[in-house]
């Protein structure tokens, strides 16, 4: 998404395809499955208590939690040649909300689909990015060069209205000057907030540990980002709706629930620019971002060898007089373990943390303080892209306007496999219209039947003959798939206590940040490796600096 040109193309509104002339007689649901995150051993933790370990093992460093900031630790640890620890992970691969599925006709996200090009301060992504070699020459560069085959294919993203398909996320076509001077008024205040600096710092950086902590700043944590829009005299219906898209987009929440901070930030914090590409280019694959953790996990193994121990349930953390014992369930084996710890970096979410941790009292408090959004992820396997109007070209990103649902991308894209043969298309949906608990339930309850329908009911406006294309339907379901950005917690006691570096804990999730990006995972991983490496008296070359 051009979070920085968003309104160059406000002189010419192209056209998009017109919707098919009438019904036809409708085939059945198509086969499929309906899986998601480990909820039934991950709810074990509000049940009847594990049984007590039968052996017990001391490590020097454990990672609770293989998303990007465990798979980040790891990485931060194994670059240092310090392979002295283990890492756990409750689900039977590690990557987080990086994980990708796979099919006879390509893989698809299961998650996290992009990464925008990072900006300079976001220092551990490009490092990583240049040893994974997407990155080419100095990482430090203020325009590097990226591998063109992870560059996003043009058209990258439309938006169907009322419709048509438009080349711009944010409504064009029919919008009046009133509007349209509203969107360069919007626009403008971004552009401000994107060039302010106090000091050293920029108003809005990525990661945000190091934005500016200006008062009048921290400030718009305090009220909502559909607040600080009318209090601007901001009230354009189409502009709203597009604030809106964007923080479910980003944070499974809408606009009149994310803090102001958090709203602003999406739109001001990046700059990050690439040689020979656009300025709102984004790196992607298939797979979405599966392969900035595959690479993590890979760059672990060859310096230090296998860490990773899937299917293991953290259930509780205790202080022992020489460490922490963390208790794991290991259901494959239907045995506890005890490992007692030196240093430990929780690098799971903070959700668990108030049924894990015995005694942390202000932990906990503080863990409790946080909320996540629950969404519906809907993979759909077809023998072709839709039919489209002649001259409109499918692009990676496709919107659809006033939709409870925030559009589909196209796996097979990248292969510019535009007209012809099977790909799949990824529905995501926030469950945002209702409390994160409805949400949650809704999820359980509902069948793969019943979301099927609805992913269908949303996308057949557009395109009629998606039914009769579609050859598999699956739903991947995540309860508590991002943390809730709300007023209050970006710059909130909560947030900053679990944030700190305690003697023996320290957490390492995108949780810690109020905002669920890869940078901040990863910045958050790389930052509690660093301090660990610091506690146990091991060099190391900081990546973020």
């Amino acid at each position: 998404m051009d979070r920085r040109r968003f309104l160059s193309s406000l002189a010419a509104a192209g056209l998009g395809a017109l919707p098919g002339c009438g019904p036809a007689p409708r085939p059945p649901l198509p086969p499929g499955e309906l899986h998601g995150t480990s909820l039934a051993l991950g709810h074990r933790l509000r049940g009847p208590g594990f049984p007590p370990p039968t052996a017990s093992e001391r490590i020097p460093v454990l990672i609770v939690g293989a998303g990007i900031g465990g798979l980040a630790a790891g990485w931060t640890l194994a670059r240092a040649g310090f392979g002295d620890f283990l890492m756990l992970e409750l689900e039977d691969s590690a990557g987080g909300n990086a994980r990708a599925g796979r099919n006879a006709v390509s893989r698809y996200p299961l998650g996290g689909h992009y990464l925008p090009l990072p900006n300079p301060e976001a220092t551990a992504v490009r490092t990583l990015l240049a040893e994974l070699g997407v990155l080419e020459g100095d990482p430090r560069a203020e325009r590097p060069r990226y591998d063109e085959r992870y560059l996003c294919a043009v058209p990258q993203e439309r938006l169907y209205r009322d419709g048509w398909w438009e080349d711009s996320l944010l409504p064009l076509l029919g919008v009046g000057a009133a509007e349209r001077d509203q969107y360069r008024r919007f626009q403008a205040l971004m552009e401000g907030l994107r060039q302010r600096r106090d000091g050293a710092r920029r108003a809005f950086a990525l990661p945000m540990d190091l934005s500016s902590e200006a008062p009048d700043l921290q400030a718009l944590d305090r009220f909502s980002m559909r607040d600080w829009l009318l209090a601007q005299g901001l009230d354009s219906p189409h502009l709203h709706w597009y604030v809106d898209y964007s923080c479910r987009d980003d944070y499974g929440t809408g606009s009149a629930e994310v803090s102001a901070w958090a709203g602003i930030h999406y739109f001001a914090c990046r700059i990050g620019e690439g040689r020979d590409a656009a300025g709102d280019a984004v790196l992607t694959t298939p797979g979405g971002n599966a392969w900035l953790a595959e690479g993590l996990a890979e760059s672990i193994r060859s310096r230090v060898g296998e860490r990773l121990r899937c299917g293991a349930l953290a259930f509780r953390v205790a202080e022992v007089a020489d460490g922490l014992a963390v208790d794991c369930w290991l259901p494959g084996e239907e045995r506890t373990r005890r490992l007692i710890a030196d240093q430990l970096i929780w690098a799971a979410p903070l959700f668990p943390v108030p049924h894990v941790f015995a005694g942390h009292e202000a932990i906990r408090a503080a863990a409790a303080q946080f909320s996540h959004a629950p969404w519906l992820i809907a993979n759909l396997t077809l023998t072709r892209l839709p039919e489209q109007r002649a001259g409109v070209s499918s692009a990676w990103d496709n919107v659809l306007y006033d939709s409870p649902g925030l559009g589909y991308v196209v796996a097979t894209h990248q292969q510019m496999r535009m007209t012809e043969g099977p790909t799949v298309i990824t529905y995501y949906r926030a469950l945002s219209q209702m409390t994160p608990q409805r949400g949650r339930a809704l999820l359980l309850e509902t069948s793969r039947e019943v979301w099927a329908e609805q992913v269908f009911a949303d996308l057949e406006p557009a395109h009629p003959d998606l039914r009769r294309l579609t050859t598999r339907l699956d739903c991947f379901c995540n309860g508590h798939a991002m943390v809730r950005p709300v007023p209050g917690l970006i710059w909130g006691q909560a947030r900053r206590l679990l944030a700190a570096d305690g003697a023996r804990l320290r957490f390492a999730h995108a949780d810690l940040s109020g905002l669920s990006l890869f940078e901040e995972a990863q910045y958050r991983g790389v930052l509690a490796a660093e301090r660990t490496l610091a506690r146990l008296g091991k060099p190391f070359t900081s990546c973020l600096t």
